[in-house]
């Protein structure tokens, strides 16, 4: 099969989710025979022409001049207009909002288009009611133009049969197996004692419920330092800075080893994830892998993942209580249980095999008219 995968910043990943995704994705399927083109922004540090046997072609993203949102519809839709141009069976979106109007607007060519749809960005906080309408109307119109739906979660699978009364194939993300923990990982980031320190991983925006977690925190009077690791330098993090400025909270910044993250993440209390927008989250898998204690938001995105292996909270009062209990007689039968989800459904060999499977059937398929 001859592949091209779109929408997103490139390979090797150095941003976050679904670069991770495209990076196992698209070297697992070239391993399998396959031939494998990934689109990248031009200012990617990686300039060659192959990565591990996936050819890379670079496109202009001029984020310095429109800002990033905008951006990325003019570097989807330079990116759609030369995959349909060449000679690709399969064009795999990953993330439909910013693709949507090369989806539906660029000729296709012929070319199939799969669209995996990520969660409900129409659902951030962080844009306005106005924005989210578009966004909404993106989603709509984007689902109807692309010949195939891919769902990573089953909430997800669900809202897209229960919106817009379409068919969609589930295929989870991925994570890959952690390496035995070292403590050592710990000393690097100033974290002092293992297994007395709460820890969220996350972007800092709104719909992340970060302050929902730290009001929970500093109204329980807890002394256990409360660790975040994301880039906290943009205008909602300064924000987080100064309203919990000596608090307890610490704010780690960006830490991109995935060994130091995993050991972090092994040796925490327990893990603090406040995800709410749906998809299945890869900083929750790599939880789950790495054996830790999981405290999540209630919703059903997070539920169809972790479901009774974990514990939840609504509100802040609910997570205030958690904070004040002791957990730690309930981390061995939920860890186990979660990495038992890992080797059987969370892992990328099942996942490649998955999109390998999904992208034969389609193109065996009688064509749509």
């Amino acid at each position: 099969m001859k592949i091209a995968i779109l929408g997103t910043r490139g390979i090797p990943n150095n941003y976050g989710g679904f670069e991770q995704c495209a990076e196992y994705l698209s070297v697992g399927l070239v391993k399998k025979g396959h031939d494998v083109t990934i689109y990248s922004p031009h200012f990617h540090p990686y300039n060659r022409p192959v990565y591990k046997g996936v050819k890379i072609i670079k496109k202009l993203s001029p984020e310095g001049i429109l800002g990033n949102s905008a951006a990325n519809f003019f570097y989807d839709y330079l990116c759609f207009k030369d995959a349909a141009r060449k000679d690709f069976e399969i064009i795999l979106e990953l993330g439909l909002i910013t693709s949507a109007l090369s989806i539906i607007f660029c000729n296709h060519r012929g070319k199939i288009v799969a669209t995996n749809l990520d969660g409900l960005e129409w659902k951030r906080a962080k844009w306005s009611s106005l924005i989210q309408r578009l966004t909404k109307k993106l989603e709509k119109y984007g689902v109807k133009y692309s010949d195939y739906l891919i769902a990573d979660n089953l909430a997800i699978q669900d809202y897209i049969d229960k919106e817009y009364n379409a068919k969609s194939e589930f295929i989870a993300y991925g994570t890959v197996k952690c390496l035995p923990p070292d403590e050592r990982s710990l000393n690097i980031y100033g974290i002092k004692k293992r297994g007395d320190y709460f820890l969220s991983i996350a972007r800092l925006e709104p719909e992340n419920n970060l302050e929902m977690m730290f009001d929970a925190y500093i109204q329980s009077k807890s002394d256990t330092p409360y660790y975040v690791i994301g880039n906290h330098i943009t205008n909602y993090g300064d924000y987080l800075k100064d309203k919990y400025r000596n608090k307890g909270i610490i704010f780690l910044g960006g830490i991109f080893n995935k060994k130091h993250l995993d050991d972090i993440r092994y040796y925490s209390k327990f893990y603090l994830h406040g995800h709410s927008v749906g998809g299945t989250n890869p900083a929750l898998l790599e939880a789950m892998a790495a054996q830790t204690l999981i405290i999540a938001h209630e919703n059903r995105f997070n539920k169809t993942v972790l479901g009774q292996d974990a514990f939840y909270f609504s509100s802040t009062n609910d997570l205030k209580k958690l904070f004040m209990k002791d957990l730690i007689s309930d981390k061995k039968i939920f860890s186990s249980n979660n990495l038992q989800k890992i080797k059987k459904v969370y892992n990328w060999k099942t996942i490649i095999d998955q999109y390998e499977s999904y992208f034969q059937q389609i193109l065996n398929a009688p064509k749509k008219k």
